[in-house]
C-alpha cells in the first residue's frame, strides 16, 4: 500500500514509494524547537522514495545543524523532512504528517539526555543518551549532534 502524508494547509502533498524503516523518537533540541513538542516521531525511506506530488515550490529548506537539513513547508511551517550528510542514501521523515500515521510505529529513542524533564514516556522501547550506537553512517565517530 502506498502511503502519502502532507503539510497543514495542504499545499505540499508527497508520497512514500517505499515501506517506512528505522523509526523512531528524537529527543534533540533541535526536533523539539523544530516541531514545537518535547520529542519528534521519525522514520527512513531510501533518498528518492519520498516523492513531492504537489506543492515543491512550497517546500523550504534550511541548514539546521552541523549535519544536516531540514525541508518544510514555507506557507503553513509543518516540518518534513531532515537528510542528514552521514547517511545520504535515505531521508527521515516526520511520522506525524502521514495521513495514516498510525501506521509506522517508533521502536526507540533518541537524544534522550537532551528530553524534556516534565514529559512522560511510559514505553519500554531503547533508549539511547545520544545517537544509537549502530547508527547507519557514523563508523565510530559522531556528529556533535544538537
Amino acid at each position: 500500500m502506498t502511503q502519502t502524508g502532507g503539510c497543514l494547509c495542504g499545499a505540499v502533498r508527497y508520497r512514500l514509494a517505499s515501506e517506512p524503516f528505522d523509526a523512531g523518537w528524537c529527543h534533540c533540541r533541535t526536533c523539539q524547537l523544530n516541531s514545537g513538542s518535547p520529542a519528534m516521531a521519525f522514520a527512513s525511506v531510501p533518498v528518492g522514495d519520498w516523492i513531492v506530488e504537489q506543492g515543491a515550490e512550497a517546500v523550504r529548506q534550511v541548514k539546521s545543524s552541523s549535519f544536516g537539513h531540514r525541508e518544510g513547508c514555507g506557507r503553513c511551517g509543518t516540518p518534513l523532512l531532515m537528510k542528514v550528510d552521514h547517511q545520504p542514501e535515505t531521508v527521515d521523515f516526520s511520522v506525524a504528517t502521514l495521513d495514516d500515521s498510525a501506521a509506522v510505529v517508533p521502536s526507540y529513542h533518541i537524544f534522550w539526555a537532551s528530553r524534556v524533564p516534565w514529559f512522560t514516556v511510559s514505553d519500554d522501547l531503547p533508549k539511547h543518551e545520544r545517537f544509537r550506537p549502530d547508527t547507519r553512517g557514523l563508523d565510530g565517530t559522531e556528529p556533535p549532534g544538537d
